[in-house]
């Protein structure tokens, strides 16, 4: 890791990126008309926020109609990324299979992926990553890539994950929304509960913490001590006597601790501090007596059916769930849609608000250069959706959004505009910002109309039907089934395309 390249780079600044993109660069960013907040915001009493892993906007969303995806003309896409094995230019395809590789997704690929601004460096980055042979463990991508052809290029279709197209067309997709850093999961976890990733020369000062999108826990400390001594927004959530419960999947945990593409597995789980789980190291959640707030995600479901979820939620997955290469995208949005079901079928329903994301972009392709926010990032750009029954039906919302935007309205929400800030929230931090005051961030109040009745739930079958067609040549049959595989049409086989259902 080469920390003075990813210095230049945030220092730099996207020099060459194009004004017309959305997002914009540094100074050049074009800033949302500010938002009043007013006391309708308060109809929500339940936010959830749902982490997934490792997918760009146009892997999962880059054919969606009206949103800001692949450059096409005419079906085919405009814009390619250089092969340096091959010596050609590999464009966007549709990936038709469901297990992905993706490519490495720490730091300095980022910088490498973004290409100052050309959005170029995709292939290049996945073919460095591969080394003959595979370590023998559950989560080595190197074991499934296609040696021909890297997969960071491919992307999926609304035949692929039908029910994200679904939420997509029903409530509102965010198309412009960017990982808070350009770092891998731990880096990007710390943001979506503390708006900051920092490195700290001691687990219990808050002022020796630098921003960090790489390494991020502390030398020399002990077993069991805290390792993120900054402040998370749960402090202000103590203060404030907001409820919030961050709930976790046991079973394996995918991600290495320095973004590569392979390491030794772990589990996670709620009493066990990880990369996906890192509240019960914040020195705070400690000195508030709040670890108790992390439970395993069986308590989502209890809690949902019982009409008794927290004011904030937070649900993260197990790797098998996660859709982190190699796990499969239908059994995350599977994962994802028993979710939101349960949310659905409760009591809390008319007062929830559901957000959807992904940690980083796992190093698949995505066109979008992200913009520079007080000289740390964003990241590149991720899928984000919001369910709510006051969401304005098929928004796409195009205002720049990062996960600061989850703690800027979980803030004006619930703790009356209050701000993790030093200056003013009675915690010292040595943050160099306050990024839910960013001026390019948007506001996520824009994607309600409170003046429309509660809108009724849209369920989904988690694993949705496949409709099928025959092969074009050979026995013509035709079949419907339900089942997580697609076919894609090999020889002799009907090719099937899966397609959201309702349930029951």
């Amino acid at each position: 890791m080469s920390r003075a390249i990813i210095t230049r780079y945030l220092l730099a600044g996207l020099a060459s990126c194009i004004p017309a993109v959305a997002g914009g660069c540094g100074s050049s960013a074009v800033v949302p008309p500010t938002v009043q907040v007013p006391a309708a915001i308060h109809r929500i009493q339940h936010v959830i926020v749902i982490m997934q892993e490792n997918r760009s906007f146009d892997n999962y969303f880059g054919t969606y109609p009206g949103a800001d995806g692949i450059p096409m003309r005419h079906g085919h896409p405009t814009v390619c990324v250089p092969d340096p094995t091959s010596g050609h230019c590999v464009p966007p395809y549709h990936d038709l299979g469901q297990v992905d590789s993706g490519g490495p997704h720490s730091p300095i690929n980022a910088v490498s992926d973004i290409a100052g601004g050309r959005m170029n460096g995709f292939v290049a980055q996945a073919v460095k990553a591969r080394t003959p042979g595979c370590l023998h463990t559950a989560i080595d991508p190197r074991c499934i890539i296609n040696v021909k052809r890297p997969d960071v290029m491919g992307y999926h279709t609304g035949a692929d994950i039908p029910n994200y197209w679904a939420f997509a067309r029903h409530f509102v997709l965010q198309d412009h929304m960017f990982a808070s850093n350009l770092g891998w999961s731990l880096p990007s976890h710390l943001a979506m509960v503390s708006g900051w990733s920092a490195q700290c020369s001691s687990g219990s000062d808050p002022m020796s913490c630098t921003p960090s999108s790489n390494r991020t826990i502390p030398p020399h400390v002990q077993r069991g001590q805290p390792l993120f001594p900054w402040t998370d927004l749960t402090y202000l959530m103590h203060t404030h006597n907001v409820s919030w419960r961050y709930y976790v999947s046991g079973g394996l945990q995918p991600d290495c601790p320095t973004g590569a593409m392979s390491c030794l597995v772990k589990q996670q789980n709620a009493v066990t501090p990880s990369i996906w789980n890192p509240l019960p190291r914040f020195a705070d959640v400690r000195a508030d007596g709040q670890l108790g707030n992390v439970q395993p995600a069986g308590r989502f479901f209890a809690d949902a059916r019982a009409g008794t979820l927290p004011n904030v939620s937070w649900v993260v997955p197990s790797y098998q769930n996660s859709e982190h290469p190699p796990a499969t995208p239908l059994v995350g949005e599977a994962w994802v849609t028993t979710l939101v079901n349960a949310v659905m079928r409760s009591p809390n329903w008319n007062s929830t608000a559901i957000f959807i994301s992904w940690d980083d972009w796992g190093g698949f392709y995505d066109h979008v250069a992200p913009p520079h926010v007080d000289g740390q990032g964003y990241g590149l750009r991720v899928p984000g959706l919001m369910i709510s029954p006051y969401a304005r039906r098929g928004m796409i919302d195009h205002q720049t959004l990062s996960f600061d935007a989850y703690l800027k309205f979980i803030e004006d929400d619930f703790l009356g505009g209050a701000r993790i800030d030093p200056a003013s929230d009675g915690r010292p931090d040595s943050r160099p910002s306050v990024r839910e005051n960013a001026s390019q961030l948007g506001n996520l109040f824009a994607e309600f109309n409170f003046n429309q009745a509660p809108r009724p739930p849209l369920l989904l079958r988690p694993i949705p039907s496949l409709h099928c067609r025959p092969p074009k040549h050979g026995h013509r049959t035709s079949r419907r089934t339900r089942s997580s595989r697609i076919h894609t049409g090999r020889a002799g086989q009907p090719i099937c395309v899966a397609r959201p259902t309702r349930a029951p």
